[in-house]
């Protein structure tokens, strides 16, 4: 066997953490501290949050690669989201990296998704190195951090020289860290020397011709589809005539149009790129995720990236509700399974399947929120369609029954305590741990089955008063635990067209809490209110009072509503049911029933109730 060499002139790393725990915010110190940006350059926060979606809700989607030069030593950063339904992106990413930085945060410490991105950069034998950032916090506890986070190392079976760990912490927001706790550091210095010291370059095999593995995929108005990976063995020239080998094994040829690096967060042409970079090629139209690009002369395929089977599944159709077309530029089916098609291109985590129907599609994914994400972005490029509650794939091993179960941990005040283990424990949960640290607050820890937390993060918010804190992340499959209900109220119907009155709001205020607000379109089907009670009503909001000639005793009094929460994708897509839909255009978001005729859902809701006596 050939003597593996490294190239120590690279550095490849990943930083993961768990969700708001200050990846992106160090990236961006470490971009101003290694002088890619002259002083007095004004810069925008959070640099590598590039996408609308991100920088509105502050967390990372989509991993991203750029680079920092330091001490003549290029070093390729990977920064990766933290939430669980994004990790393939978080798999794919590893897949490039020689090394990972693990941020914990010096007061949450570490937390479930902490432990997932953790698990999978072990299972890849990344060198990591960890970072307790946010030492300044006023709740800081770095030495109990520091053996939470030796806990979970031994727990995740790692071995003696994972756990010989390099240790820093820092202050992400302001740009420094230190050896210890106490210490006041002046900049990042110490954390660039680290990661040049102690994380290897990449190993490569001086006697293999040139493979690379595409990690990553996007697009260029200029040059068209671009291949992002690393280079496993060998070198590359601009130009180069290559071959592409994909699932089927067969070598198909190709021909590089541009070759490009990164520098910082920026792309940049290179006439050749070296073992262990990370390359950017263009040209090459017929590409996906896990294909390996080699020479033509030797092809050779390096294993494909795998990623975790997707858990949740959601329907997506064209809209069919009558208002269908006002307010959208992308309608037809095609438009929608192509766009959807596209996403599965860029994202390992999605899969797409055709149904009976030919304009509904079957999307799969990890979560509930990676779904609502791609809604989100889906409605803002101009799309109208209509989608189902996000349901769990469930798995038939042995003639049982076996469904996706969550590790939820749970951290409330202590007051909340009741509530929260009442409702999770009808929703089928089991408490597995309880800690209280004596403070008020509480750290609960249950395995639940995801279909339980459908629909359950807002009314836990609401039970916390906003205090709560929840996390969870897939432990595995386990056997069925039974039904239970998704919802206890019913839902409040519009029986005809119009348009929304104040008087016949007002009158239906005391049956439950409105969505609609006087002016706003109705048609047959669409859901104007949760109802109080567990049966659906059909009601009339668009009623107007009747005038007569007849003077009233006293002044007519002024109609004043209750205001309305406004709609947001999540909460419609945790309130709906089996028989709802969601109808989401690029300037609304209206609840409606699957079968919008009140006659037809009676004579079904009559068949429901024969079959069940």
């Amino acid at each position: 066997m050939t003597q593996k060499a490294r190239n120590e002139q690279l550095r490849n790393i990943a930083i993961i953490a768990h969700v708001d725990h200050g990846k992106t915010t160090l990236v961006d110190a470490m971009f101003k501290q290694s002088g890619l940006f002259r002083e007095g350059q004004e810069v925008d926060d959070r640099i590598m949050d590039s996408m609308d979606l991100e920088r509105e809700r502050g967390i990372t989607i989509a991993a991203k690669n750029c680079s920092v030069v330091w001490k003549d030593v290029k070093i390729n950063i990977i920064d990766t989201p933290g939430h669980a339904d994004f990790g393939g992106e978080v798999e794919r990413s590893l897949s490039m990296a020689d090394g990972a930085i693990l941020l914990v945060d010096a007061s949450e410490g570490p937390l479930p998704q902490t432990r997932f991105v953790l698990k999978k950069a072990l299972d890849q034998g990344l060198t990591i190195a960890v970072v307790i950032n946010k030492v300044d916090r006023q709740d800081a506890r770095p030495d109990e951090v520091l053996n939470e986070i030796y806990d979970l190392f031994i727990d995740l079976d790692a071995t003696e020289d994972q756990l010989d760990f390099p240790l820093l912490y820092a202050i992400g927001r302001d740009g420094i860290a230190m050896e210890g706790p106490d210490e006041r550091g002046e900049n990042l210095h110490i954390l660039l020397d680290m990661i040049v010291d102690k994380i290897p370059g990449p190993a490569y095999d001086p006697a293999e011709p040139f493979q690379m593995l595409v990690s990553d995929l996007s697009y260029s108005d200029y040059v068209g589809r671009l291949a992002i990976g690393k280079i496993y063995h060998g070198d590359v020239k601009d130009q180069d005539t290559l071959v592409r080998i994909g699932e089927s094994g067969q070598p198909k040829q190709l021909k590089v149009t541009k070759l490009q690096t990164y520098d910082g967060p920026i792309m940049v042409p290179t006439d050749s790129a070296q073992p262990g970079d990370i390359v950017v090629l263009a040209g090459i139209e017929d590409v996906k995720i896990g294909d390996t690009i080699c020479n033509k002369e030797a092809p050779k395929a390096l294993p494909r990236i795998t990623v975790d089977e997707p858990t949740v599944s959601m329907k997506f159709s064209i809209n069919t509700s009558p208002l269908a077309g006002q307010e959208g530029k992308l309608v037809q089916g095609t438009k929608i399974r192509e766009r959807l098609h596209r996403e599965t291109l860029l994202n390992v985590a999605i899969q797409v399947e055709d149904t009976e129907y030919r304009d509904a599609f079957l999307v799969k994914g990890r979560g509930e929120f990676q779904m609502a994400i791609l809604v989100e972005t889906m409605r803002r490029e101009g799309f109208e369609l209509s989608v189902g509650r996000p349901e769990v794939i469930y798995r038939n091993e042995d003639g049982k029954k076996l469904e996706p179960i969550e590790h939820l941990y749970v951290d409330c005040d202590e007051v909340f305590m009741g509530v929260v283990t009442e409702k999770l424990s009808a929703r089928k949960a089991r408490m597995t741990n309880m800690v209280n640290h004596g403070t008020g607050r509480v750290r609960i820890e249950f395995s639940v089955p995801s279909r339980s937390l459908i629909g359950y993060r807002d009314e836990f918010l609401t039970d916390t008063k906003g205090t709560g804190i929840m996390n969870s992340y897939l432990e595995g499959y386990g056997e069925y635990r039974g039904e239970f209900p998704s919802r206890y109220t019913g839902s409040i119907v519009a029986d005809r067209a119009g348009k929304g009155v104040a008087y016949g709001i007002f009158n239906l205020e005391p049956r439950g809490q409105m969505f609609v607000v006087p002016g706003d379109p109705l048609y047959e089907g669409l859901i104007v209110g949760e109802h109080n009670r567990e049966n659906d009503i059909n009601v009339n909001p668009a009623k107007e009072k009747k005038l007569t000639n007849m003077r009233a005793s006293g002044k007519d009094e002024a109609v004043i509503l209750t205001p309305v929460k406004p709609m947001t994708l999540e909460r419609a897509l945790n309130f709906i049911r089996e028989d709802e839909l969601v109808e989401v255009t690029p300037q609304s978001i209206r609840l409606r029933k699957a079968e919008l005729s009140a006659q037809v859902r009676h004579r079904q809701e009559g068949k429901r109730k024969k079959a069940a006596q």
